[in-house]
């Protein structure tokens, strides 16, 4: 039996209130200077997402690891994990907001994003509750949650990113005076969204109650992420979106926490029933590539090779 585990430690916390939110007056980024690095060989299989615990750990692993046959990329999606939608108790309205090391990571978009996005390799950020009563289901209005969508949007301008991912956990809706989940909310966000950024990525983590509300006044969303995989590391549940197999991840592992065996059961699993997304998280600094290649093997029939 599957152990569920849970141990995504909350970005942004209160500890590192101090920082404050983003002003969206900036100059938009542009690549970096230079040629740019070929992208890595195509490889063959399901696509591969790895979360980065930027409290911790940098942007760059993510691109340390190609497969052995053919040398492409292990994975293909990096996700910055993560910012944060606050509250305004003076306002009254919900805000992006950056921690001291989410913001680094952004303000040095030539070191730690660019070289990704040159090898191939798709830079998405999420956004995460943070126990101030703002979520991404408790817009009162759709004029609010579309204020919030150009904010989203205009970060992913601003730092030259590839997207936004949506994890609707600590919130804590009712905090502050804030409502509780409504129907219309998140539909108001992602269709916003969508329009603002249609030729970006939108993924779903499939949790908390945005997740479950995807429809609403004859809209559904569901056709609006690009990808939506399992919140569970260690186990196989099938995101309950309505996206083809190719954009679901009913595999999920945490990087040296999920064993092994499990992690290459899962991915045999993925490919198997014809899934085209593995999910991992909290990929560090150490050369993981025995946790890598148990899973590597079975998507793409190599081995993971790792390069400091």
């Amino acid at each position: 039996m599957f152990t569920l585990v849970r141990s995504r430690v909350r970005t942004a916390a209160l500890a590192l209130s101090a920082v404050a939110a983003l002003a969206f007056g900036g100059t938009a980024a542009t690549a970096a200077t230079g040629a740019a690095a070929a992208p890595a060989p195509a490889k063959q299989g399901p696509t591969s997402v790895a979360y980065v615990e930027v409290n911790n750990n940098s942007m760059r692993n993510v691109g340390k690891y190609t497969l052995a046959n053919g040398g492409g990329n292990v994975f293909d999606v990096a996700v910055i994990f993560a910012a944060n939608i606050n509250y305004d108790t003076g306002t009254k309205a919900a805000y992006l907001h950056f921690n001291e090391n989410v913001q680094r990571v952004l303000d040095n978009a030539a070191t730690e994003i660019r070289p990704l996005q040159q090898k191939g390799i798709k830079v998405v950020l999420s956004v995460l509750g943070n126990h101030q009563g703002a979520g991404f289901a408790n817009f009162p209005s759709q004029q609010k949650a579309s204020a919030f969508a150009k904010k989203l949007s205009d970060t992913v301008a601003k730092y030259g990113l590839d997207g936004i991912d949506f994890d609707d956990e600590y919130a804590d809706y009712g905090n502050n005076g804030t409502g509780q989940p409504n129907d219309s909310s998140f539909v108001h966000l992602v269709t916003a969204l969508r329009a603002n950024m249609p030729g970006k990525i939108i993924s779903l983590y499939n949790i908390g109650p945005a997740a479950s509300r995807l429809s609403y006044g004859g809209v559904d969303v569901s056709s609006k992420f690009d990808y939506a995989w399992n919140p569970y590391y260690g186990t196989w549940q099938v995101p309950r979106v309505a996206l083809p197999k190719s954009k679901l991840s009913p595999a999920a592992v945490e990087i040296g926490r999920t064993s092994q065996s499990t992690a290459a059961d899962l991915a045999r699993r993925t490919v198997s029933e014809g899934y085209g997304v593995y999910l991992t998280y909290n990929l560090d600094g150490a050369n993981r590539s025995a946790d890598v290649s148990a899973f590597t093997r079975e998507l793409y029939g190599s081995d993971a090779v790792y390069t400091p």
